[in-house]
């Protein structure tokens, strides 16, 4: 009774005991269907207006010969709001065998008839008596058994517009696989009843189906990505199956990760590193915040500190050895404008005259050593910078610079890049950390490292994956960044694949290599995202609303894994042992080295 009615009774009694306020709470209790009743009802021929909501239903009318397993899938999938009820109801098995004795005796006497009349067979009589005496004998030995199946379609939108789209889209999906479907003309009250989880088949429209076609319609289905080999990426949160890839059999071997600080980025990283370590890959790390130490020194790896102070030194003028199918001259020009790009970043950029200056030096510096375009690069002794400097000394125009240059061979920054190399990368896990580098220079030594990187990877063919972690770093300079892109191009040439790891995306996509290095990665991995970037990530992955929305709201680890033109919601999943290894929680970090000194103590 409504809040109005009761106190209008109450007035009409002219009652003497007063109204109790328990009274009138109870009077103006809402019901369920209260609140989820729309605000507004209208039902037409086409459709239902549910509030601010437009609905359709449809059903289906006609099923092809023949359907394939998985064919509701596309729709299952379709990234639209739209309900769906399958009712099946039982027939049973004597009263169908009845109706087919009779519909073979029709059959088979058309059949009959026309060969009387000497005409050409009908092979749509052939084949549905074939049909029916295969049914027939199924149902006879109980293998199959037949159903009135109807199966219906609810659509909603915000517009009639958006409304006729979608049903055009349905249409296609479905009309492409011999199946057709009708709306409920004049009958949308009806429909949207039977659509909704009431349990009320009130169109009745069916179809005959037998148990293997209407197994087909199995409507719990989802995109599953996997593989019959490679490593746990995550667990699909559409359906708890297991992501499994390997990188090295799809079409090219990169990936990139893009989250907010905090998502969870390095740690799913360093999960696939410790995963794919057990496949027998070399991994090589580009770290900026130090982060992989530990499990550096967990998994036997190495680890270089790449700093001014630092004892591990790196030698730009090295040169690799030329393969079988190079010539000593190829690795000598390649290696001549690579050092060019490298003073480019060093000196803040170069003019023309300058960059025709420094080319000339380079080739000179070399040329001192006996390094042409003709010698042997087995047993060279490679110039420093230092050198190069002398070189340039001699050189018309070079005296600004020399200026430049100065810092980098007598001053502070000497004992950086003015020695010969010294670090070694024998071990399956190798890292390179650039945290103790000035952030004036952190593109220069990214720049040297994966340089250095790639010369050993052209020099023996082996499995391998580099993964540059805070790749926005490098995107910082054109030519870090050309560099980086041409890695994700020619990696695959090397057995190389490239990971790539950033949480600044607006900073990585303002370079013109950002989105190429993008397409170039067969494995992209989208964790949490910050509200002022998430606009830039849909328009670049193509994402709907509903997976915008997805990424703002994901917890830690959680995000959508793409693999080629699949994607699906993934969730991260280590186990104990794996997550004491990799994690980076500072709390957990400060429990591990507690643990380790008490171990220590206790040992003594």
């Amino acid at each position: 009774m409504a809040l109005f009615d009761f106190l209008k009774k109450e007035k009409k009694e002219e009652a003497a005991v007063p109204v109790l306020p328990q009274q009138i709470y109870e009077a103006a209790t809402l019901e369920l269907r209260d609140v989820i009743a729309p605000s507004a009802l209208k039902i037409e021929p086409r459709a239902l207006n549910l509030g601010d909501k437009i609905a359709r239903t449809f059903f289906v009318i006609s099923y092809p010969r023949f359907l394939s397993d998985n064919w509701f899938s596309p729709i299952v999938n379709l990234d639209k709001v739209f309900d769906v009820s399958i009712f099946i109801h039982p027939i049973d098995t004597a009263t169908i065998l009845r109706q087919f004795q009779k519909k073979v005796a029709e059959v088979e006497s058309q059949i009959n008839i026309r060969e009387e009349k000497g005409l050409v067979r009908d092979p749509v009589l052939d084949t549905a008596y074939q049909d029916l005496e295969n049914l027939r004998d199924q149902l006879q030995q109980a293998q199959e058994r037949i159903f009135d199946v109807g199966l219906y379609l609810t659509i909603y939108a915000d517009s009639a517009e958006e409304l006729d789209k979608i049903e055009s889209e349905i249409r296609s999906i479905l009309e492409s696989k011999l199946v057709y479907v009708k709306p409920a003309l004049f009958q949308q009250e009806e429909g949207f009843k039977s659509v909704i989880p009431a349990g009320q088949d009130l169109l009745g429209v069916h179809s005959k189906l037998n148990s293997s076609p209407l197994s087909s319609l199995f409507p719990f289905v989802s995109f599953d990505l996997t593989s019959d080999r490679g490593i746990l990426y995550g667990v699909n949160r559409h359906n708890s199956s297991l992501i499994l890839f390997d990188r090295f059999s799809l079409e090219n071997y990169n990936s990139i990760i893009f989250a907010k600080s905090g998502a969870g980025k390095s740690f799913a990283t360093k999960l696939e590193i410790l995963r794919t370590l057990m496949f027998d890959t070399e991994v090589i790390v580009i770290d900026p915040e130090k982060e992989y130490e530990y499990m550096a020194e967990a998994t036997g790896g190495r680890y270089f500190n790449i700093s001014l102070t630092s004892e591990h030194h790196i030698n730009p003028f090295d040169l690799p050895m030329p393969r079988e199918d190079e010539a000593p001259g190829d690795v000598l020009r390649s290696n001549i404008v690579n050092l060019v790009g490298l003073f480019r970043i060093m000196m803040g950029g170069l003019t023309a005259e300058e960059d025709a200056i420094i080319d000339r030096a380079i080739t000179e510096t070399y040329a001192l050593k006996d390094i042409t375009a003709e010698a042997d690069f087995t047993h060279i002794e490679p110039p420093l910078m230092s050198d190069f400097e002398l070189v340039l000394a001699g050189i018309e125009g070079g005296e600004s610079l020399i200026q430049k240059l100065s810092k980098f061979t007598k001053g502070t920054w000497a004992g950086f890049i003015n020695k010969p190399t010294n670090v070694d990368i024998n071990k399956k896990f190798v890292v390179f950390s650039v945290r103790d580098m000035e952030d004036e220079l952190k593109p220069v030594a990214m720049y040297i490292v994966t340089h250095f990187i790639w010369n050993a990877v052209r020099k023996e063919l082996k499995k391998r994956l580099l993964v540059v972690d805070e790749a926005w770093w490098m995107m910082k300079s054109e030519d870090t960044a050309s560099f980086l892109y041409s890695i994700a191009k020619r990696g695959r040439k090397y057995y190389l694949g490239l990971a790539t790891i950033t949480q600044d995306v607006a900073d990585f996509l303002k370079s013109p290599y950002g989105l190429p290095i993008i397409t170039n990665s067969s494995l992209q991995l989208l964790l949490k995202q910050s509200p002022a970037s998430i606009d830039v990530v849909q328009k670049t992955f193509n994402l709907t609303d509903e997976e915008k929305y997805l990424l703002l709201e994901a917890n830690v680890g959680e995000g959508i894994f793409f693999a080629g033109l699949k994607h699906v919601a993934v969730k991260t999943i280590a186990s104990y042992t794996e997550e004491q290894i990799i994690t980076s929680d500072p709390s957990e970090v400060l429990a591990i080295k507690k643990a380790k000194e008490e171990l220590k103590a206790a040992s003594a």
